[in-house]
């Protein structure tokens, strides 16, 4: 027996039906592509809908105080740099530094500003290497700036010298302060007062170095520097209470007395102040008792330019000051004063 089963007739593809036979029973028809406007617009609404409604937050994580280890419990930290030994990390000051930066901290907050090139040749024997090292640290620890400053024309170099100079910023001062390195009648400043006086200023170091060389061969201990910021001070707040005392008091009756009481020189009718001051314990006379304590005693130091006229190096000689100038300002002042060529004999050199 035959049985006829019917054959289930095509379709196209868009649900219309095509007769069998046609010349279109193979055609395909495409979709056309979704338009891109479209499309970004509902990623739009999306996120939109998914910014209004988050779901639930992960808890955050809170951070544990960390409990205060010990110092001979701390790990050294290895330096990024192979030529600097490890350091330990401190949580009362944030850094541990080596005897050199303790120094160089310590020098130039005394002095204000001081030369890089003295630096160099009194701490780190003349190598500039580790000196450079060491002041790339702490500059980026915050505690120095460092500039350069172009020096006078002497009349003999055409082109202008240049020089580095450091000082203290007021995070490095109060941490000067804070460890205690220095003695506490000494005063630590940051920053430049005068920025005009900074090639002046930067040379009361090197002046000091040679008058400490000096006091120490003579036995003199236990060295304080006094610069005329804090010595101008002190004396116009003495003239200031004898004035208010007695206004009727000759003026210049006042200041000699207070000279007198400061040991500072009077000339002319004018108190002489040195750029620096040095105080020192003098050492103990034999049979001397130890609970007398030391004797005291200072040296006043002056660093003369170019800039002195003939008039004020004459006081600066009667003052008795030990007196310095650089080669380059020897020949100036030499041609200021050739009339009186006895006050080039107190003139030292730096």
């Amino acid at each position: 027996m035959r049985l006829d089963i019917p054959q289930e007739q095509l379709r196209r593809r868009d649900g219309n039906n095509v007769a069998p036979g046609s010349s279109n029973d193979r055609s395909v028809v495409r979709k056309p592509p979704d338009n891109p406007i479209l499309h970004r617009l509902k990623s739009l609404e999306q996120r939109s809908a998914d910014y209004h409604h988050p779901g639930p937050r992960a808890e955050r994580k809170r951070h544990e105080p960390t409990a205060d280890v010990p110092r001979e419990r701390r790990r050294p930290v290895a330096s990024p740099d192979p030529r600097r030994p490890a350091r330990t990390a401190s949580n009362v000051v944030g850094l541990e530094l080596r005897p050199e930066e303790k120094q160089l901290l310590c020098e130039t907050g005394r002095f204000r500003v001081v030369r890089t090139a003295d630096l160099r040749e009194t701490l780190y024997n003349g190598t500039a290497r580790p000196l450079e090292n060491d002041l790339k640290y702490l500059r980026d620890k915050g505690l120095i700036e460092t500039k350069h400053v172009n020096l006078r024309r002497d009349g003999r170099r055409r082109t202008i010298e240049r020089v580095e100079v450091v000082t203290l910023t007021r995070d490095g001062r109060s941490l000067l302060i804070k460890r205690g390195d220095l003695p506490q009648d000494q005063k630590v400043y940051a920053g430049l007062v005068k920025p005009r006086e900074v090639e002046h200023d930067s040379q009361i170091y090197r002046a000091y170095r040679k008058e400490a060389e000096r006091i120490e061969r003579n036995g003199g201990s236990n060295l304080r520097v006094r610069l005329d910021f804090e010595i101008k001070a002190e004396v116009q707040k003495a003239i200031y209470a004898e004035r208010k005392a007695d206004p009727k008091r000759d003026i210049a009756e006042i200041k000699q007395q207070v000279a007198e009481r400061f040991e500072l020189p009077f000339v002319d009718g004018k108190i002489q102040i040195p750029d620096a001051r040095i105080d020192y314990d003098l050492p103990r006379e034999a049979g001397q008792d130890i609970d007398q304590g030391s004797r005291a005693g200072h040296q006043d130091i002056e660093v003369l330019t170019a800039a002195y006229h003939a008039g004020h190096l004459r006081s600066k000689a009667q003052a008795g000051f030990r007196n310095y100038a650089s080669a380059s300002d020897r020949s100036n002042l030499t041609a200021k004063i050739e009339i009186d060529s006895r006050l080039m004999e107190n003139i030292l050199d730096l």
